[in-house]
């Protein structure tokens, strides 16, 4: 182990095909969505289908114990969920060194409108609930994380759309590196809101089906939420503690093409240079890239310039490429960080996660996504994806140990 190295000693997830690591992999290996109609959220849209959390808030406060009358939004329970299993994971609570520095690095972009959109009369008319009115500030979320455990040293919030949570994984590793903190918590959360649902409605890029990434004939995004936290820690400690990492941090890189508001640029350049970045910073060759978990959002504009910019990246040696979108829905700022614990799932036990709903290749690409069922293999790097809006895109390489 090399003294700047940073290794994954934990992580946790939630999303629409199940809560915790073990309900991940066996809905991936199964092939099952989690995509289906509007439950929980209160929406006129409600035949669109969605990739929610089968928990109700009301569930999720009993199984944290938190009070009925506590003020608390939708994308705290989520993140408190994962970053529980992935802390349990890191150490037993009676074993954690109370004098390290920990730092918790949360992305996240629609913050508490969840709440705040259905109690407007409510602070309109009365004082009830006022103790939402703070919560819609993005910031609030990460608090209420680190509230929740407490523990941390440091608590920072990332807000770069869909980037945000691979951002924070990226952040923390710098963090590390620059030996500013001595274990870093990073990764994201989101959940549904109306707001969400109606703003990506406003830009006609939602699929009435189930999304079709990589398709041909695809027509959009389903909305998701979830979170996914990992455990951060530099190599001295790795080894200090004896643990087994689940996987490294190899490379990292964040890119800006800066070309439209919400649309990449037509040959992706900054797809290109966030995978190009990242290859470069693991010390690697693109040919020793063994899988490609694609941002692949199912709309016209993001698939088929990922897919240009890969082949740029890549030439003829295209490794098995897939989105999972169709599984969890887009979870916007937790993307990154959900998918990042994905990767390191299928690195693990050497299997490829493939791409729901593939039917026909877009035309200008050369290659096809993985379907299913993809034999297991074995595997040593891991480029994952994750393009936010105003062309931040970001990608980073997760290593076998």
């Amino acid at each position: 182990m090399k003294a700047k190295d940073v290794y994954v000693t934990g992580a946790g997830i939630v999303s629409a095909i199940g809560l915790g690591k073990q309900a991940t992999l066996e809905a991936l290996r199964d092939g099952r969505s989690g995509v289906e109609p509007v439950r929980y959220l209160q929406t006129a849209h409600a035949g669109l289908p969605v990739g929610e959390v089968k928990y109700s808030n009301d569930e999720m406060r009993e199984m944290l114990r938190i009070a009925p009358e506590e003020a608390v939004i939708r994308s705290s329970l989520l993140g408190i969920l994962a970053v529980g299993e992935a802390l349990r994971q890191y150490a037993p609570p009676e074993s954690r060194d109370e004098t390290l520095r920990v730092a918790l690095l949360s992305g996240i972009t629609v913050g508490g409108m969840d709440q705040v959109e259905n109690m407007y009369d409510d602070f309109v008319e009365t004082d009830s609930k006022n103790g939402y009115i703070s919560l819609i500030d993005c910031g609030a979320c990460t608090e209420q994380i680190a509230d929740y455990f407490g523990g941390f040293r440091m608590a920072s919030t990332i807000v770069t759309a869909c980037s945000s949570s691979a951002n924070a994984i990226m952040t923390g590793v710098d963090l590390l590196r620059e030996d500013r903190a001595d274990v870093v918590v990073a990764g994201g959360c989101e959940c549904l809101s109306r707001y969400h649902v109606n703003g990506f409605n406003t830009l006609m890029i939602l699929d009435r089906g189930i999304c079709r990434p990589f398709d041909r004939r695809r027509a959009g995004i389903n909305l998701g939420e979830g979170a996914g936290y990992l455990v951060l820690e530099p190599a001295e400690s790795v080894a200090r503690r004896g643990v087994q990492p689940l996987g490294k941090v190899s490379g990292y890189c964040n890119a800006c093409d800066a070309y439209h508001q919400t649309a990449s640029s037509p040959e992706g350049l900054g797809a290109y240079l966030a995978m190009k970045g990242a290859i470069e910073d693991a010390g690697l060759a693109p040919d020793e890239i063994d899988y490609i978990n694609a941002h692949g959002t199912g709309t016209p504009n993001n698939d088929l310039t990922e897919g240009l910019a890969i082949m740029r990246l890549f030439g003829e040696r295209i490794p098995p490429v897939a989105s999972l979108k169709a599984f969890t829905g887009h979870t916007t700022s937790a993307a990154g960080s959900l998918e990042a614990v994905i990767s390191l799932l299928a690195l693990r036990h050497d299997f490829l996660p493939v791409n729901l709903n593939f039917r026909e290749p877009i035309e200008d690409h050369s290659f096809v996504p993985l379907t299913g069922p993809a034999p297991g293999r074995s595997l040593r790097h891991l480029l994952s994806n994750s393009f936010g809006f105003g062309g931040n895109s970001s990608a980073i390489v997760f290593s076998k140990i």
